[in-house]
């Protein structure tokens, strides 16, 4: 681990203040020779926790700026490291002035989330509690937020931590028969109760493992593909959805020849909405492009909004319910019908469409009423919304942890599998081995090389 100082401005440039951290065995010895109270004793001699009014001076005994020390020592700090914030006037000109003395001092210009990165080298947090602290800075909703806090606060953290105690408990078993492979007539444990543990660790990877679609969709937003014919109202209903005009609307067939995207935090959960090109029969060679991105886009949608024109609802939901409704499986299908209010008896015409899937919803919109549109925005939250907070569930929301989850899914159905048909107890160590590594590769027990420990924090701003 480096011994270097470290400094870093942490706040955006532009505020009324300022803060620059300095953390490493020297942070309070160069503070101190940059720094001079107001009354008392200096900072070398002051206790943790401590705020402190005085001047930052150049070595010509000018005055930079006057600020406000908190001094945090060690192991008692973010990185757990001696460690001081200074707080500056946010002026871009002192910050750099004082960068500039602190470097000038010995300290080293720090890198993307060198701060988080010490803290995890230093046993302060576990690698997935430090790569929730950068989704909590980029957390835009709150749902990010809430995923993130969760992450951060070790409820993932915990969740694995039980995994593994388990999985040790199954490892250690394995490892006594094979010490004790001599002695034909010795067991340690019951295979069918193995076969057990082994099948709760498998149901709690997956379950964790399946949270990911959620996590995923929350983090990047959830997206909700318009699509239907041409000229039904998809660029009208995204434009009331966002409540601005951000699609061209015109009687003309085919305007949205490519797909519209934008997005919209409802009841604290972002929302990707994506208008898509209307889908029909078409020579022109651009607009075809623009429907098979449509179809596209359609399969990657966790929500399908099919706006039908209900002046012509059924000949459009026999052209087209073969091309979206097999593309609609294990997503929420809403046939929003549009224009009702041109229609005599908006109620029983609901009632003729066939082939839908149970989960489907149908629910008439009309551009003269604003209660439709804010039953289908509660519809959203409801598809989309979160496990109840105060239980405290951990949603999975990062590429990297999925991918070892899945790994370690695979090893311990290996186990099983290996358990049931009575297969060496060393091959099933070896599996169950697999498995513990991949559960460690997520708290970075098993990370020794710094070149991934650097590829994980590059992504994190400077100063943090």
């Amino acid at each position: 681990m480096s011994q270097d100082t470290i400094c870093a401005i942490a706040t955006a440039i532009g505020g009324a203040i300022g803060i620059i951290r300095v953390s490493g065995p020297e942070a309070i010895g160069i503070t101190n020779r940059l720094f001079t109270p107001a009354m008392g004793s200096p900072l070398t001699e002051r206790p943790a926790y401590t705020l402190t009014f005085g001047q930052i001076l150049s070595p010509e005994g000018e005055v930079v700026d006057e600020v406000l020390i908190s001094l945090f020592r060690a192991p008692h700090s973010y990185t757990g490291e001696d460690s001081v914030e200074i707080s500056c006037h946010g002026s871009p000109y002192i910050l750099q002035q004082v960068m500039q003395l602190l470097i000038g001092q010995g300290c080293c210009a720090a890198g993307p989330g060198e701060y988080t990165q010490r803290a995890f080298l230093n046993g302060k947090m576990d690698l997935s509690q430090a790569e929730a602290v950068a989704d909590l800075i980029a957390s835009t909703s709150a749902a990010t937020h809430r995923m993130a806090m969760n992450q951060m606060r070790g409820g993932f953290s915990r969740e694995l931590a039980l995994l593994r105690n388990q999985l040790l408990h199954l490892t250690s078993l394995m490892e006594l028969e094979l010490d004790f492979s001599d002695h034909e007539d010795l067991e340690f444990a019951d295979r069918s109760k193995l076969q057990d543990i082994a099948a709760r660790v498998e149901q709690v990877i997956a379950r964790l493992a399946d949270t990911f679609s959620v996590g995923n969709a929350l983090k990047n937003g959830v997206p909700v593909a318009i699509v239907g014919e041409t000229n039904v109202g998809k660029s009208t209903l995204l434009n009331a959805l966002l409540n601005e005009e951000r699609a061209i609307v015109s009687d003309i067939h085919g305007t949205t020849r490519d797909v519209i995207e934008d997005t919209l935090n409802i009841d604290g959960i972002t929302f990707r909405f994506i208008d898509t090109a209307g889908i029909r029969q078409t020579t022109n060679t651009i607009e075809s492009l623009g429907i098979e991105r449509s179809f596209h886009k359609l399969e990657q949608a966790n929500i399908v909004l099919w706006v039908i024109d209900a002046t012509c609802a059924r000949e459009q939901y026999r052209q087209l319910h073969t091309d979206i409704l097999p593309r609609c499986e294990n997503k929420h299908l809403v046939l929003v019908l549009n224009k009702t209010d041109l229609l005599p008896d908006a109620d029983a015409f609901m009632s003729t469409f066939e082939d839908l899937p149970d989960t489907a919803i149908v629910m008439p919109l009309s551009a003269k009423r604003k209660d439709g549109l804010t039953t289908l925005q509660e519809l959203l939250v409801n598809f989309a919304s979160l496990p109840d907070p105060s239980q405290a569930n951990v949603v999975v929301s990062n590429v990297r942890h999925y991918d070892a989850l899945t790994r370690a899914l695979t090893a311990i159905r290996r186990v099983r599998n290996g358990l049931v048909s009575g297969l060496s107890g060393d091959f099933v160590s070896q599996d169950l081995r697999e498995c513990l590594h991949h559960l460690g590769e997520i708290l970075g027990d098993t990370i020794e090389t710094n070149e991934v420990l650097r590829n994980i924090f590059k992504h994190f701003c400077v100063g943090k």
